[in-house]
């Protein structure tokens, strides 16, 4: 059974087939909010902090870092204020972080600060960027997060996007690194812009777990792009994607409706035994209520073991672009 393991100085978290599907919260980047990205150059990080505690209250395993605030000189200005991000929600939470930047020089900076066993988000199948970061996931003995792409850009054929991230697994092995170390994030495309795009990732994302044995994310959101009441359909795609063997997925945990669709699956999937986390958030509920206790995170089994990123929003903007 493949089994990836991201870790903080004091959690660790295990994504895998067999576990609960790992929520992996996304608020902590500034791509598209101008606000956040104003304090975070300022020096100003209350709402980083906040993010970080309602995300962690909210049922996220494990917490994307992202500085990416400008796009002049990032190779100066990202790593100081990715590793000053990282340090603060640290100091702030005990769950794993995802070092989220597509600027190589703030991930090996991230690295040097992360504690335990963090998850880089990512790597794609450009030769220049398998070359830059699969030496720092070796170095670092880290998980990666590995987006099919390459030099021709987003491919809105499923068999090409396997083959790109075929092409990663097999460059990573040269590294000497395992596939369990690999989180594939498949594309997921915009349903309103492709009409099969649903069926597409779900056959995608079984061919990835049959073939390469590999762990998936995704951005979750990137499905419902450009529709109303987005929610509604990331609530629906959730279970069924779970039911395909997707593993993770990078969204927004303070969403009430998204989160229990999170979690009815892992009831549904057997991998809330006895259906004990379900339980534990839902007792208390009330018809008509969708918030629930901010001590129950979706993922309760995969952060018991005490002791031990493209961007999403950028490759939201490129997956918009690309329907």
């Amino acid at each position: 059974m493949t089994h990836t393991i991201v870790a903080s100085e004091k959690r660790e978290v295990v994504i895998g087939f067999d576990k609960p599907f790992c929520v992996i919260g996304e608020r902590i980047n500034p791509t598209g909010r101008k606000k956040l990205a104003a304090e975070m150059v300022e020096g100003n990080f209350e709402t980083v902090e906040k993010d970080a505690l309602e995300q962690v209250a909210a049922g996220a395993a494990i917490l994307d870092v992202n500085a990416g605030v400008t796009a002049v000189n990032p190779n100066e200005t990202e790593p100081p204020l990715l590793v000053k991000t990282i340090q603060i929600v640290q100091g702030l939470v005990d769950v794993p972080i995802s070092i989220d930047s597509s600027v190589t020089a703030a991930i090996e900076a991230g690295l040097q600060v992360a504690k335990g066993r963090p998850l880089v988000n990512s790597v794609t199948g450009e030769l220049e960027k398998l070359e830059a970061i699969l030496p720092l996931v070796k170095k670092y003995d880290v998980p990666v997060v590995a987006i099919s792409n390459d030099e021709t850009g987003i491919s809105m054929d499923p068999d090409v996007r396997f083959a790109v991230a075929k092409k990663i697994v097999e460059h990573a092995a040269d590294y000497g690194i395992k596939p369990h170390d690999i989180v594939v994030d498949p594309l997921v495309m915009p349903i309103g812009a492709l009409g099969d795009a649903g069926r597409q990732v779900f056959a995608l994302v079984r061919r990835l777990r049959d073939e390469l044995k590999v762990n998936t994310t995704c951005g979750l959101s990137n499905i419902s792009f450009g529709l109303p009441h987005r929610h509604g359909v990331n609530a629906a795609f959730i279970p069924m994607v779970i039911a395909s063997g997707m593993t993770s997925a990078i969204m927004n945990p303070c969403r009430p409706q998204e989160m229990e669709a999170v979690r009815g699956a892992n009831v549904l999937n057997g991998t809330d035994e006895n259906c004990a986390t379900w339980i534990r958030t839902y007792k208390d509920y009330k018809p008509g209520e969708h918030a629930a206790p901010p001590a129950a995170p979706a993922q309760a089994s995969a952060g018991a073991a005490g002791g031990r990123s493209g961007r999403r929003g950028g490759r939201a903007a490129r997956l918009g672009a690309a329907g």
